[in-house]
């Protein structure tokens, strides 16, 4: 995978600086535990396989699954629509499941659904090339817009946001800042 995008130390600390903190870190953490919970009286009986989509989901599904008291494994999926940009493109495989899905109760850990094209062919791999009996989708965020792919939602939302560019909390700004706790939006002025 190749990152198109150059960008200087300046620009990320100037976005960073002027940025709007839109949800606090203790908000995520309440969200997390009431999804966690909420999987739990879904799927807590199925064994399911965890899908972390990397890179965004490695920061949700990380603090998600600590809160999950259920016996699961645990894979990850590199699928992507960004490479680094701010806007999407066609979708590009870099890994696939390493598990065997065949059968299997799939949950997807993402960290956005946005317009939903990558979520949506994750879905569409895991239930017909893998097999899986059951797949259902846990997103940390949901962008609030009427630019839904086929009209996708996720099982389990943490959060809902308006319609901005977001970044923290594992979505990035051109790469960067996927580090931030808590979730915070470009500013106009950037």
């Amino acid at each position: 995978m190749e990152n198109n995008v150059t960008i200087s130390i300046e620009e990320v600390n100037r976005v960073k600086k002027n940025a709007d903190l839109i949800v606090p870190e203790g908000d995520i953490e309440i969200a997390l535990e009431k999804m966690a919970s909420d999987i739990t009286a879904a799927i807590g009986d199925k064994d399911p396989i965890i899908l972390c989509v990397m890179i965004g989901g490695m920061v949700p599904a990380g603090k998600l699954i600590t809160k999950m008291n259920f016996p699961f494994t645990v894979d990850y999926v590199h699928a992507t629509r960004y490479r680094g940009n701010i806007t999407g493109a066609d979708i590009e495989w870099v890994v696939k499941p390493r598990c065997n899905l065949k059968d299997e109760v799939v949950l997807i850990i993402d960290d956005i659904l946005d317009e939903g094209h990558t979520l949506a062919r994750i879905i569409e791999y895991c239930k017909k090339e893998g097999g899986a009996a059951d797949v259902k989708t846990a997103v940390l965020v949901d962008k609030q817009h009427d630019r839904r792919f086929m009209d996708m939602q996720a099982d389990f939302v943490g959060l809902t946001v308006e319609d901005r560019y977001i970044f923290g909390e594992g979505m990035d700004y051109k790469g960067y800042l996927r580090n931030l706790s808590g979730i915070y939006a470009l500013s106009d002025e950037d």
